[in-house]
């Protein structure tokens, strides 16, 4: 997922991740060496790796300036026009004693509207995640025409594999599986309809050196921010301040 992820920031000027978005953080701080440092990345929370001084304030601002190129969103639910549920699961009108609560919405539906390339991620493929229809909607995929919407969803990466987005089709397209996961695995996995290619490629993985620099420095950078995600992942603490 990070090597998919990092590769759908090729040729960016400035990445923000939240605080919670290990995966798509180390994603950001591979592409960033990919890219030999020209790619800014600012990570929501972090006083080493953000200049932002008023947090997700500033962050909002930047945004609606236009001056971030891409984003990631994640939720309890997410369905197949890219809309994303962060609030809860059941009878939403029963809400707040939802069946499942979730940690809310906070920015997502303002950076969705406004930041370019937002990409959406998730651990668990699963139906009960990628539903056909989500029971709230924290966050749409998709405006009407006269709705002016510089920003929206690119891609999906779960633990399976990569969607894209189209956007004028409000649907999303099989790009590529991962390693050793096969089509009707996706599919099966899978609780809302999508396109997919007659051949479907294979997601690329990261070279030798890649790997060897997730599992150094780009560690030791992101685990001043997620310590728990660097520990458990690649057994490493922070970097000395």
């Amino acid at each position: 997922m990070i090597g998919a992820i990092a590769a759908l920031l090729d040729g960016l000027g400035h990445v923000a991740v939240g605080a919670r978005s290990p995966i798509p953080g180390s994603a950001a701080h591979l592409a960033r060496a990919r890219s030999g440092g020209a790619l800014r990345v600012s990570i929501l929370g972090s006083r080493r790796h953000s200049s932002f001084t008023e947090g997700a304030r500033e962050l909002f601002d930047c945004a609606g300036q236009g001056r971030i190129d891409a984003f990631f969103l994640s939720g309890g639910q997410i369905d197949g026009q890219a809309n994303i549920n962060l609030v809860g699961v059941g009878d939403v009108a029963d809400y707040p004693r939802a069946q499942a609560r979730f940690p809310g919405s906070f920015g997502s539906a303002y950076l969705y509207f406004v930041v370019p390339r937002v990409i959406l991620f998730h651990l668990e493929h699963s139906p009960r995640t990628l539903v056909p229809k989500v029971d709230f909607v924290s966050a749409p995929g998709t405006s009407p025409p006269e709705v002016y919407r510089p920003g929206g969803p690119h891609a999906l990466v779960t633990s399976l594999c990569v969607f894209h987005f189209d956007r004028a089709r409000a649907r999303f397209r099989l790009a590529s599986t991962h390693p050793g996961v096969a089509r009707d695995a996706v599919r099966a996995a899978t609780g809302f309809d999508y396109d997919e290619p007659a051949a479907v490629p294979v997601t690329p993985v990261p070279d030798a050196g890649q790997l060897a620099l997730l599992r150094t420095d780009i560690a030791r950078t992101i685990a001043d921010t997620y310590p728990a995600f660097a520990a458990k992942t690649w057994g490493i603490g922070p970097a000395p301040r």
